[in-house]
């Protein structure tokens, strides 16, 4: 099986346990086991700039200055949620909002 293959079975496989996982505070054990506190802290910080640029109110030199995240870093986030097919960050983000 080739390396991009596996890679995608164990994907699925994570999001698979992801989905079975039944509350917040599951989740969060989850994501504290699975994680290092750097990887954590990256996502975190991705989610926060996700909520920050949807709100549409600050450049990304502002959200920097504010997250301390890297403007590339803000530059990616924002390219996922506007330009990307995937559209995971808008899909979670519309529903928190209840649209």
């Amino acid at each position: 099986m080739t390396t991009q293959k596996l890679y995608k079975r164990h994907r699925k496989e994570l999001t698979q346990a992801l989905q079975s996982i039944n509350s917040a505070s599951e989740l969060e054990s989850f994501l504290v086991d699975l994680c290092t506190p750097a990887e954590l802290r990256a996502l975190s910080e991705r989610w926060r700039v996700a909520k920050l640029l949807d709100k549409g109110e600050m450049s990304y030199r502002e959200i920097n200055v504010l997250t301390g995240v890297s403007t590339t870093t803000i530059g990616r986030v924002a390219r996922f949620l506007n330009e990307e097919p995937h559209q995971g960050y808008r899909a979670v983000l519309n529903r928190q909002k209840g649209i």
